[in-house]
Order: structure tokens, then sequence, then C-alpha cells
């Protein structure tokens, strides 16, 4: 559902480490938050992250949870103004690849002879495409699906649903979402419809023991090694014999503890890509065959 200009927002600022600054960032965006300025003072980085006030509390705790209660301020709160459209000064259309382009509504871009696009609406659910470890999940699903189709597609964790919709529009036949968060289900079920994949795509607020037997194609798993941890095994779980697992939202610290996880569950890891966010820190996604 898309938000009032009457809404109250409010504002948690914290200060981080350029190292840690980009996970805070993350947590946020998991909590609630609804947008975050970064201001470099050095070798920190101040944090203000926005927040509608229903939030404010949980992103301060997942600040806090990071970088401990002296490094976070209190709850501030925010002079009304139209933050949505605020927001959208700084949002950019993502181009992936050759085959694919994500974009906000209301940012135009020319496609390529060939290019497709994914429009997602920035809200409160994660993922725009911005995001180092999105645009890497998003770069490993097309490298997956440009030598391989898939039939069933299953974004676990879908936030805005982004990564599920990008698969649908690289060939894919059908996909599930899922959250734990009813808002990102709903939001991703809005983005399906805004992008005429509704018929081809559904999603759910819950865990995947909703989902029984089932299994797919791929699955994609944006999420930070403190999520993924416990989901791994259930995870590869759900890829048929012969499909991959995709994931995204690892360190590159973290590579050879997902290696090693992996190969014990039966999974190889078959490729590998990384980048460096604007902050310096190593972003990795694994795509494993089962």
């Amino acid at each position: 559902m898309s938000r009032s200009q009457a809404e109250p927002f409010a504002l948690v600022r914290a200060r981080a480490a350029a190292g840690l600054a980009d996970r805070v960032a993350a947590e946020a965006w998991e909590a609630g938050a609804s947008g975050l300025e970064e201001r470099e003072e050095g070798a920190i980085v101040a944090l203000l992250i926005y927040a509608p006030v229903a939030r404010a509390a949980a992103v301060r705790r997942a600040a806090v949870a990071l970088l401990g209660e002296q490094a976070v301020a209190p709850i501030e709160p925010v002079a009304e103004v139209d933050w949505p459209q605020t927001w959208k000064l700084g949002l950019r259309p993502t181009v992936v690849s050759a085959r694919l382009v994500v974009r906000p509504p209301f940012a135009p871009f020319e496609l390529a002879a060939g290019q497709r696009e994914v429009r997602i609406e920035p809200r409160q659910a994660f993922g725009t495409g911005a995001h180092a470890s999105t645009g890497l999940a998003l770069a490993a699903l097309d490298a997956r699906l440009a030598v391989r189709g898939a039939e069933r597609v299953l974004d676990v964790g879908c936030g805005s649903g982004v990564l599920a919709l990008a698969a649908l529009r690289l060939g894919a036949q059908r996909a599930m979402a899922c959250d734990v968060d009813p808002l990102a289900a709903r939001e991703a079920l809005d983005n399906a419809r805004r992008n005429e994949l509704a018929s081809r795509f559904a999603a759910f607020a819950g865990t995947l023991a909703a989902l029984r037997a089932c299994v797919f194609d791929l699955v994609l798993a944006n999420l930070l090694r403190r999520e993924l941890a416990p989901l791994l095994p259930e995870l590869v779980s759900r890829v048929r014999r012969g499909g991959a697992l995709v994931l995204s939202g690892l360190l590159a610290a973290e590579r050879a503890w997902a290696e090693s996880a992996l190969v014990a569950l039966g999974a190889r890891v078959d490729r590998a890509d990384g980048c460096s966010d604007e902050r310096g820190d190593e972003w990795i996604s694994l795509t494993a065959l089962r």
C-alpha cells in the first residue's frame, strides 16, 4: 500500500566505522527503514536513517544490535515532508546486463534491442536493484537463465519481489515469493501487477514450511548470513536435482563458510561473483548446483 504525504516519520542517527556502515544500512532496511543518508566523517560514517514512526523503534534496535547503545541516538520526530517524493530524486535505473534493467517507474530508460525491464516502486520493502547484494543476485540469476531456463522459481525473503519478477521477465515460467514480513508480500504482489506478471506470480507471508514438499528449478535468497544460516538446509532441499540455488547478501569474508556449508548439504558451487560497494565492503553471490 502506498503511504500518504501526511504519515509521520522519525529519524534515527547512528555513527559507524566505515566497514560496518553497509551492514547497519542493510539491517535498517530489513527493520522497516524508508530512506537513509550517509555522511563521511573521516573513518566514521554518520547514518541518518528515516522510518515511519511505527517502525522507528525496530530500526533503532537493529542499529543498536550492531553498534551498541552509545553509537545510536534516541529517535527524533521529523517535520512532515513528502518523503516518498523526496526519496525518488536519488534513484536511477540499474542496468544489470544487456538483457535486463531494473528501474523505478518514474525514471525513464531507453531499452536496447532485446533488453527487458522490471519496474519496482520504491517503498518499504527491500530490493530496488541498487544495493550491491541485489545487483549481484540479479546478475547471477541472469547468467543462470541465459544458459538454462527454469519452469519454477522460488524467491525466499523476497522483499519487493524484484528477483522473482526478473526471473519471469528473463523466461522463467512461474515464480513463487515468500517473506516473513506481510508488507513485503503485499508490495511484491503490487509490483507483479505493475509489471503485468501477476498471472505467473504468487507471494505469501510466512516460512518455507508453508510450501510443504515443493521443489523448484531455481531458488533465490538474498539474505544476510545470520538470516541465511538457519535456512540453508531447507533452501538446498527445495532445489530439484539438477537445479540451482543463488545466494547473495554475503560478505567476501563469509565465502569459505558458505561453500563449506553447501558442500556438506550436497550442493556444489558453480559460480561466484563479487563487487565492492561505495563504502568499500566486498559482497559476493554464489550459484550452487544440486
